[in-house]
């Protein structure tokens, strides 16, 4: 990865004093760089990046380093630091487009993989609060499987995982809310449905404990007992110290009946699978 150098710029800016004063102010483009070498305006950027607020400040030295030196190492590094910079302003489509482009144009190159991170990473800092549109998750989803895939030996790929599983659960937390509301409402065929998704395809997500009391309570609210007592099987075999399971026991308990299997419901086959390991 291009690592932004920790020492001190100052120096290295102020020997470089037209270059400095050549940008007119914060945001503002610089007139001409023609007559600096690659180094002078990436170092620059990298002054600017450690030392303004503004990091899109950066972007205008590293786009004309790019511009000036097109096949330069300069032009590379100025290029991934581009993605960076964007992504530190938060500015997220910008972020993505340079890093697509450092991919496509170097894709061989020891910073590929941190320009496809950068590109994940794009879609996962913008994943917002649950009740938002989900579209954004499945995409980081997307972009972290390949960062894994692509990469797996890299410190990427751990920081990767990390965050699928986080987004992961993110996805399932979006189910188990719209679930709960259509319980609340009493449309208990759209909950289970809710619930049924964080089951088998969520199943490894913090919220299966829940899902699982979920469908014990919709089930028995419809009479289909040998559901509710399936349902509660499998919360009590795999999660009896959860507080769900207390709640759904206590559910079945005042109905008078058991967790246990039952039945040949969508739930039994899951019991057989997880429980008993039967998977045909």
């Amino acid at each position: 990865m291009t690592v932004i150098r920790s020492g001190s710029l100052v120096a290295a800016v102020l020997s470089l004093g037209v270059l400095a004063g050549c940008s007119g102010g914060a945001g503002k483009k610089p007139e001409s760089f023609e007559n600096f070498t690659a180094e002078e305006i990436y170092k620059r950027g990298e002054y600017e990046l450690e030392n303004s607020r503004r990091p899109k400040d950066a972007v205008q030295y590293f786009t004309e380093v790019e511009r000036l030196y097109p096949y330069s190492e300069w032009a590379k590094r100025a290029l991934i630091m581009q993605a960076y910079s964007y992504h530190r302003a938060r500015d997220y489509e910008e972020a993505r487009g340079a890093a697509q482009r450092f991919i496509d144009t170097y894709p061989g190159d020891e910073d590929a993989a941190y320009a496809k991170y950068l590109l994940a990473l794009s879609y996962y800092d913008q994943i917002d609060e649950i009740g938002r549109d989900q579209g954004l998750t499945f995409q980081a989803l997307q972009s972290l499987r390949e960062v894994i895939e692509q990469y797996p030996d890299t410190e990427y790929a751990r920081s990767a995982i990390l965050k699928f599983d986080l987004a992961f659960d993110h996805l399932a937390a979006k189910e188990m809310e719209i679930g709960r509301y259509y319980l609340k409402r009493g449309h208990y065929t759209a909950a289970i449905n809710r619930f049924r998704v964080v089951v088998e395809e969520f199943q490894t997500t913090s919220h299966t404990p829940e899902a699982l009391m979920r469908l014990t309570e919709a089930y028995l609210a419809l009479g289909l007992n040998d559901e509710a007592q399936t349902a509660g099987a499998i919360l009590g075999h795999n999660f009896q110290s959860s507080p769900f399971y207390q709640d759904a026991f206590a559910q079945l308990r005042g109905r008078g009946l058991q967790a246990e299997a039952r039945g040949d419901s969508w739930l039994t086959r899951v019991y057989r699978q997880v429980i008993q390991g039967k998977w045909l």
